[in-house]
């Protein structure tokens, strides 16, 4: 089911229950500031060169968060930094581990305390062509927003820094580079180090997480030994009328979830696939209604976003709540079986999407569908050293930061 735009009532940014202010500004209003290094004018993003395919899109950058070099590279060390928690016991890569496509391999994530979250850590991959963020939140529309919600986020808690700003920015500020990549990266603002920098940093790398080179990508592109016989047919499988899975799937990203240069609209997706139906009447789990949690909007319950399929062979286990563990169990146990809710007995989620109607499919088939979505898998992105941990690096060089 879409999300009715007519329906959003609040347009304010938050994790589940919590709201978190739109503006990017220390709560207590204090900054680390660093010297500015020179006078040179900002980078632009005209001048950033992106590393991808000629055919595959451009991101879409925020005007006030032009792309560099130097904002990347700053952006990439603070992704992996476990100062950004509050204990100093997990970064923004414990969650989004780069050989999972930037996921965690957990059901659900785990915070600072040790106890789980409601959903399951959702893939990076070509996450600057997304127009919303989060599982269900489709007021949540840039990546800079959505960096506050693991940061600040308390229910549940992630990395647990609200009222800890200044604690996070004194650590910055008293790391040996961190001072002066700030000021390279941030000339304009003399190198500030504070909530909005900070996030931009992070949005700036994240958006350079860029997988277009999967088998799949060269098979379309003229060659035609580049995925198996049985990943052909799967293709065929998966983009026919009988299971239907391009519907939600589709477009360069596999998701309707997209927005790149060129585009008219933004195109938006968010749809209850009947994962569960607690009380015959549709009712999701009495901790995470999905959208409804958002718009108020009965009909909206246990509607999530589509993920995209890139990489989906390495990110599971699979849903919002992770609770089918492989690919086949959401083909044979979930949309094979009208949704999950008729697969445990509970009878088909009557909010469901109108496209999970169930279908027949046999093992050769299910094997076949699966070495098809493996084909998405781009190795080159879970290795590229350009998205790897740099603190790692500069540890077996024998440096510490």
């Amino acid at each position: 089911m879409s999300f009715r735009w007519q329906n959003l009532r609040n347009v304010a940014v938050y994790s589940h229950w919590l709201v978190i202010p739109l503006i990017f500004a220390p709560l207590n209003g204090s900054v680390w500031a660093c010297p500015q290094s020179n006078g040179s004018p900002p980078p632009s993003a005209e001048t950033f060169h992106w590393t991808k395919p000629g055919w595959a899109p451009t991101p879409l950058v925020p005007k006030d968060n032009p792309m560099s070099d130097a904002k990347v590279r700053l952006g990439r060390a603070l992704f992996y930094d476990k100062r950004l928690s509050i204990d100093e016991s997990m970064s923004c890569s414990t969650c989004h581990q780069q050989s999972r496509a930037f996921t965690d391999g957990e059901r659900t994530h785990l915070g600072v305390n040790g106890l789980p979250g409601n959903r399951n850590a959702m893939t990076l991959t070509n996450v600057a062509f997304f127009p919303s963020y989060t599982w269900a939140n489709p007021t949540v529309k840039s990546l800079e927003k959505q960096m506050l919600i693991p940061l600040f986020g308390d229910h549940p808690l992630e990395m647990g820094m609200t009222g800890h700003e200044d604690e996070l920015f004194s650590r910055l500020a008293h790391d040996p580079d961190y001072p002066r990549e700030f000021s390279q990266a941030f000339p304009v603002e003399n190198g500030r180090i504070d909530l909005r920098t900070i996030a931009q940093a992070i949005a700036a790398f994240e958006r350079t997480l860029l997988s277009f080179d999967s088998p799949y990508d060269h098979y379309k592109r003229g060659q035609p030994n580049a995925i198996s016989a049985p990943a052909k047919r799967g293709e065929g499988l998966f983009f026919s009328e009988r299971l239907e899975c391009y519907h939600c799937h589709d477009g360069v990203n596999f998701t309707d979830n997209d927005k790149q240069e060129g585009q008219a609209f933004e195109e938006r997706g968010f749809h209850n696939t009947g994962l569960y139906n607690e009380d015959g009447n549709g009712a999701y789990k009495p901790w995470d209604h999905g959208l409804r949690d958002v718009t108020s909007n009965p009909e909206d319950e246990g509607a999530f976003r589509t993920p995209t399929l890139r990489n989906v062979a390495v990110t599971g286990p699979y849903m919002h709540d992770g609770s089918l563990p492989t690919l086949e169990a959401v083909i044979r146990q979930h949309y094979a079986a009208k949704g999950h809710s008729c697969f445990t007995g509970k009878g088909p989620n009557p909010l469901r999407s109108e496209f999970i109607e169930g279908f027949a499919i046999n093992d050769r088939e299910i094997k076949d569908l699966v070495a098809f979505l493996q084909s998405l898998t781009d190795q080159n992105f879970l290795s590229n050293p350009a998205f790897s941990d740099p603190h790692a690096a500069a540890s077996s060089k024998g440096t510490q930061r």
